[in-house]
């Protein structure tokens, strides 16, 4: 054997021993699975085994404490609501306990966990070539309606100043609508599901009957097959056995990842978290496909910084790093930044002592590059198994 051969042959030696190390440590991770009547679950201890990093669950009416969890995961007890990777998520079913143990649906660790977890692992995640945007509402559906003005219009303005960042990346970029004229919800729908490539964005704000002082951001993706929505409460599992599911469910939800920890790591608003409706805009939609609720006009300050031209730009620059973000997982096939990351990326890059008059707020290089600093003056008035298992039909392996 020659010595290059001899070396060729060490290597593959080497690679073999690799490999056969990771399937050992697999091996020691198996899942477990517990049927719960007739469900399946799996344990805290062994979606954190699986994982590889620490996972916590606070007592039932501890939510308030999960703004200061440290652990990747953080689950409540008997509630839906968790913390995943620094950002609020939202369960399909309620974290259960049985004989000592925390149980997880399989639902959920396939459908919320692994996607939230592992973006960048969903199968062609990130195959973007045209981001529709939907601006909601037009014509003679305003939206909700602030003092400041009404919904159509803010949720038009952020689309029209997204256009040309994400113009400025190498997307093509389709409008639902150009002006103020109505579109019905299935004709957005089509849009999308035309465009070859494509994702949609549809953007909206929040409002309420129930709590005048609701503020924060939400995004919401398509409700899994066999599922709750995040808004259902006390709903007989069988009446949702027959509800559609979406082919691109792990893409959406990645993309709201992706999204999502933009929007929480670029403007400091409250974490209302990651959650799953039956919007007729995300079922009519067969692309990855996400609802953004950009604050709340029922809040006097949040309606305050919607009716904000400067703080809309700085909303539409978050929401183009969080597109660029799920685009770039196909090239990177790393995890993407987190709310975290943004945040020392903020603190590592402070203002120039030029633009210090404007109180530059959350800005970072990562929307300045996008946008440019003048977004970013603040707005004059301010709120406060012994196998590999497939867990539903996601075959999840490490």
């Amino acid at each position: 054997m020659t010595g290059t051969a001899r070396c060729w042959f060490n290597m593959a030696l080497f690679a073999a021993g690799i490999a056969l190390a990771q399937r050992s440590t697999f091996a020691a991770s198996d899942w477990e699975i517990i049927k719960v009547s007739g469900h399946d679950y799996l344990s805290v201890d062994n979606i954190s085994r699986f994982y590889g990093f620490p996972a916590g669950v606070a007592a039932a009416g501890e939510k308030s404490q999960l703004d200061a969890v440290k652990n990747p995961l953080e689950f409540v007890s008997g509630s839906r609501e968790a913390m995943i990777n620094g950002a609020r998520s939202w369960l399909c079913f309620p974290l259960i306990e049985q004989d000592g143990k925390y149980l997880v649906s399989r639902t959920d660790v396939a459908k919320t966990i692994e996607p939230l977890v592992r973006p960048h692992r969903v199968p062609n995640v990130g195959k973007v070539d045209t981001v529709v945007l939907d601006p909601g509402h037009g014509g003679h559906d305003k939206g909700q309606v602030s003092r400041y003005g009404a919904e159509k219009e803010f949720a038009l303005d952020v689309a029209r100043k997204l256009r040309p960042l994400l113009q400025a990346k190498g997307l093509r970029v389709i409008m639902t609508r150009e002006g103020d004229y109505f579109v019905p919800l299935e004709v957005r729908a089509k849009i999308a599901n035309a465009a070859r490539n494509s994702i949609f964005v549809s953007i909206h704000f929040n409002a309420t009957n129930d709590n005048p002082n609701a503020t924060g951001f939400e995004i919401f993706s398509f409700t899994p097959r066999g599922a709750p929505s995040t808004s259902d409460s006390a709903v007989a599992l069988s009446s949702f056995n027959m509800q559609p599911g979406s082919e691109v469910d792990a893409q959406s939800m990645a993309l709201s990842a992706c999204i999502y920890h933009s929007l929480l790591g670029h403007i400091t608003e409250y974490d209302r978290g990651i959650k799953r409706a039956r919007f007729a805009v995300l079922r009519l939609t067969k692309v990855p496909a996400v609802l953004i609720e950009g604050g709340f006009l029922t809040e006097r300050g949040e309606s305050r910084l919607i009716s904000n031209k400067d703080w809309r730009g700085k909303l539409a620059a978050a929401i183009g790093v969080g597109i660029e973000s799920y685009r770039s997982l196909e090239v990177k096939k790393q995890p993407p930044m987190l709310v975290a990351d943004y945040r020392r990326q903020t603190k590592s890059s402070p203002p120039e002592p030029a633009i210090q008059e404007g109180q530059l707020k959350e800005a970072d290089t990562s929307l300045m590059d996008l946008v440019g600093k003048s977004v970013f003056l603040a707005p004059q008035q301010t709120s406060t198994p012994s196998q590999r298992i497939s867990l539903e039909s996601d075959v999840i392996v490490p």
